[in-house]
């Protein structure tokens, strides 16, 4: 009898570890994907300056973008009037830019995705913001931290198996609050490759909001790139037809 006791405790014990590790693993799912809809919102209008800093130079960029759920993104950059007009769709999985002085659209394939954005150290992939990491990733909970009297959330992103993506690892930090605190992208081998820090928090259209964010390659000390919001507006929608090839290459607002 002991031993009969002994085995059904220890496949109860099991069957507990094992629903507390999926429940886990969906509360890390569930805090990823609430804060990607939160950072993002239903639709999104917004003006940003980027800057790209590198030892011994300088260069910034005005754009304005505009989102729409999870996976809609159009942005075009309104200077400096040499690079005015240049743009990026993402519609769906499919991404494509646009070049004014050559009036030609091209459409991206997913190994360029991974690219670095006009010399930035953002990626086509970083700027269009994804949803890649909702849906190719398996999401663990690390722990948490506190921040400014908050809870935050660790979790740690690992690619699916055969998923298309370039990141062996990806680990974030997300307050309570919802809002992205930091994103460190690794390499196959689970070495840093690059780092993304918010900064400035402050309510912006109604939401708490990082007023700039930025990527730096790990183990840089005098090369990044910033990317400040000048405003920024949440919304329940846009039209659907701004999310086309013909807008990327007429878009004048």
């Amino acid at each position: 009898m002991k031993n009969a006791w002994c085995r059904v405790m220890g496949c109860m014990t099991l069957l507990w570890l094992g629903l507390a590790g999926a429940s886990a693993e969906d509360d890390a799912g569930r805090i990823l994907r609430e804060s990607f809809n939160y950072m993002r919102g239903k639709s999104s209008a917004s003006t940003v300056e980027m800057t790209i800093h590198r030892p011994g130079w300088e260069r910034r960029m005005t754009l304005r973008g505009w989102t729409q759920g999870e996976r809609d993104s159009i942005f075009r950059i309104v200077s400096p009037p040499r690079d005015s007009g240049n743009g990026t769709l993402k519609k769906g999985g499919e991404m494509w830019t646009y070049n004014p002085k050559v009036n030609r659209v091209i459409k991206l394939p997913p190994s360029m995705m991974s690219q670095s954005w006009m010399g930035s150290d953002f990626s086509n992939d970083d700027l269009a913001k994804s949803d890649s990491l909702l849906h190719d990733y398996d999401h663990f909970l690390e722990g948490t931290e506190r921040h400014e009297g908050k809870t935050v959330y660790v979790i740690r992103s690992e690619p699916k198996p055969r998923a298309p993506v370039i990141w062996g690892m990806q680990r974030l930090r997300i307050r309570e609050d919802l809002v992205l605190l930091e994103q460190v992208f690794f390499d196959e081998d689970r070495r840093p490759v690059k780092r993304l820090v918010s900064e400035s928090l402050q309510m912006m259209s109604g939401r708490i909001f990082p007023r700039r964010m930025t990527m730096r390659k790990a183990e840089e000390t005098d090369a990044f790139t910033a990317v400040e919001y000048i405003e920024i507006q949440f919304l329940d929608s846009l039209p659907d037809d701004l999310f086309t090839i013909t807008s990327l290459k007429t878009l004048k607002r």
